[in-house]
C-alpha cells in the first residue's frame, strides 16, 4: 500500500505541471472553454466501457448533488486557470497553487468558525511574502494589466478547486477512487458543453496539429485526478494538499525549459517560502 501510495504522489506531482503546459500551449490559440471541453471529452471517451460495467442506480440523489456540484468548481476553476495561463507566466501561476491552503484556512474560519493556529498565521504570512518575492516586477519596469487578471484568474481557479476537493473526497468515500475519476471526466465535459453555449462561445475546432497537445493534456490530468483520488483515500486532505505543491518545482522548470520565462532563481526562491508556508498550514496548523 505504501508504494501504491507514493507511485501515486509521485505522478500526482509530476502529471499535473505538464498538463498545465499543455493547456497553456492551446489556450494561446484556442478559447478556453473549448480547451477544456476537448480534453475532457477525451477522458471521458476513455470512461464509457468502464462506466457500463457500474451499477449506477444504487447511488441516491444527495451522491448526485456531490457529483453535480464537483463538476461545476472543476469545470469554472479548469477554464479559469487556461484563460489564466494564456494571459500569464507558467512559473507564476503555478506556485501561486500554494494559496488554496490560504483559501481553505480562510473558508474554515468563516464556515466553521475554526480559528487558525499560530503554525497557521505564520503559514499564511510566508504565503504572502513568497508570492511577493515571486512576483515582484524587474528594476526596469511595472507589471501590465493582463499580469494581474492572471492572477486575479489564477486566485479565482485556486477557490473553486478547493471547493472541488473537499466535494470529491466526500463522493470517493461514498464510492471509490475509479467511480469518482469516471464522474469527474463526465461531469467535466457535460459542464465543459454547457458553458460553452451559456457563454455565447463556439466549438473552435481543433487543428490537426493541436491534436497531441490534446492529447497529452487528457492523459496527464487523467493520471493527475486519478492518482489524486488514491491519494486522498489513504492520506490526510490538508497532508496531501502539502505535498502537491512539490509541483511548483516542477512548474518552474517547465516555464524555464519550454517558454524561457526568466528570473528563475528568484521565482525558486519565492516559491520555497510559499511551499514551507503552505507545510505550516497543511500539516502544523
Amino acid at each position: 500500500m505504501m508504494l501504491v501510495l507514493l507511485t501515486a504522489l509521485t505522478l500526482r506531482i509530476l502529471s499535473n505541471p505538464v498538463a498545465n503546459a499543455c493547456q497553456k500551449h492551446l489556450g494561446e490559440r484556442i478559447s478556453s472553454l473549448s480547451v477544456n471541453f476537448y480534453v475532457t471529452l477525451l477522458m471521458s471517451a476513455a470512461c464509457v466501457i468502464p462506466a457500463c460495467s457500474v451499477n449506477w442506480a444504487v447511488y441516491d440523489l444527495k451522491f448526485w448533488m456531490y457529483v453535480f456540484l464537483a463538476g461545476l468548481f472543476c469545470s469554472l476553476g479548469t477554464i479559469c486557470l487556461i484563460k489564466a495561463l494564456k494571459l500569464g507566466e507558467l512559473s507564476i501561476l503555478g506556485p501561486l497553487n500554494s494559496y488554496k491552503a490560504v483559501v481553505g484556512l480562510i473558508s474554515a474560519f468563516v464556515l466553521l468558525g475554526e480559528l487558525p493556529s499560530l503554525c497557521g498565521v505564520a503559514g499564511i504570512f510566508l504565503i504572502v511574502g513568497g508570492s511577493l518575492i515571486l512576483i515582484s516586477p524587474q528594476k526596469s519596469g511595472k507589471r501590465d494589466k493582463s499580469f494581474w487578471i492572471s492572477i486575479f484568474l489564477r486566485v479565482l481557479a485556486l477557490v473553486f478547486t478547493g471547493c472541488e476537493a473537499s466535494i470529491l473526497k466526500k463522493i470517493i468515500l461514498l464510492s471509490s477512487p475509479e467511480i469518482s475519476f469516471i464522474l469527474w471526466c463526465f461531469s467535466g465535459a457535460l459542464f465543459g458543453v454547457l458553458f460553452i453555449f451559456l457563454c455565447g462561445g463556439s466549438f473552435d475546432a481543433p487543428q490537426k496539429e493541436d491534436w497531441k497537445l490534446y492529447f497529452l493534456a487528457a492523459v496527464c490530468l487523467g493520471v493527475m485526478q486519478f492518482s489524486t483520488n488514491i491519494v486522498f483515500k489513504n492520506m490526510e486532505v490538508g497532508s496531501a494538499l502539502a505535498l502537491f505543491q512539490l509541483s511548483s518545482i516542477v512548474n518552474l522548470f517547465l516555464g524555464f525549459k519550454i517558454f524561457h520565462e526568466g528570473r528563475m532563481i528568484r521565482k525558486l526562491a519565492g516559491t520555497i517560502v510559499m511551499i514551507i508556508g503552505s507545510v505550516m498550514i497543511l500539516v502544523l496548523g
